[in-house]
């Protein structure tokens, strides 16, 4: 069986989702569940970057940019929705995020009514 990736830095970022959820509940707006998650984060001493803008670039030419809502210590992305259920186009810009960085590991999470959920998102075109 493979390793899980980041397990301990993984561990860490859904604490601060689980403690966001108990402390918010499913009625702020997306913004204030970053914000809080920020605050959560930073408690459990995880570096991370918020709004962390990714360049995009195609044969050598800058076409535009993403911004990531958590860039957690230089190798997973997290990205914050609002919503009881995952959503295939919210995967898709997880996975376009992680081919654009070249990073490995995504997290995608939902706060909704029913909690927050969560889904790992692995690009399996990065090399090590």
């Amino acid at each position: 069986m493979a390793d899980i990736l980041y397990k301990d830095l993984s561990y860490k970022v859904v604490g601060a989702l689980f403690d966001t959820f108990k402390t918010l509940g499913s009625n702020y707006q997306e913004k204030y569940c970053q914000r809080v998650v920020g605050k959560f984060l930073t408690k459990r001493r995880v570096p991370f970057k918020r709004e962390f803008p990714v360049e995009i670039v195609v044969e050598d030419e800058n076409i535009g940019r993403h911004f990531l809502d958590f860039l957690i210590d230089d190798a997973i992305i997290l990205e914050i929705k609002k919503g009881n259920k995952q959503n295939m186009s919210d995967i898709k810009q997880v996975l376009m995020y992680l081919k654009t960085t070249g990073l490995k590991l995504g997290i995608l999470a939902y706060f909704g009514s029913d909690g927050v959920t969560y889904k790992r998102i692995i690009n399996s075109d990065s090399h090590s």
